[in-house]
């Protein structure tokens, strides 16, 4: 048996150095919210693109109570479900969660405060 001593790999497939798509929600731990947002944070960067990761991050966020930002990712996730190409088609299950999340989302920034009149306004 010979042993190949010295032998010098290819470049690295960056497919295989960038985080996936599905690595958001990968081993997350309620305690370690944070080191999930960061670890998604990287997904996002490596797909700025894609509406997966940013849909993912929304849950992320909105678990740890920062509702503010997750529909920030929410609505972002939205934009970019709509660039994506017609083909191949989006998986169905991701375009009806990110478009509910969506919706949530421009229900909660759209309401008023509990401080704001009335929008049918009380003429008083």
């Amino acid at each position: 048996m010979a042993l190949l001593g010295g032998c010098v790999s290819g470049p690295a497939d960056p497919t295989t150095t960038l985080p996936g798509l599905g690595d958001c929600l990968r081993q997350v731990e309620i305690k370690r919210l944070q080191r999930a947002i960061e670890r998604c944070d990287s997904v996002v960067e490596a797909h700025p693109n894609h509406p997966q990761p940013r849909n993912e991050r929304a849950l992320l966020h909105s678990l740890a109570g920062d509702n503010k930002t997750a529909c920030r990712d929410s609505l972002a996730a939205a934009k970019l479900l709509k660039l994506l190409p017609a083909q191949p088609p989006a998986d169905p299950l991701l375009v009806e969660e990110i478009e509910l999340r969506a919706k949530s989302c421009r229900l909660i920034t759209n309401a008023p405060t509990a401080d704001a009149p009335s929008p049918a306004g009380s003429g008083g």
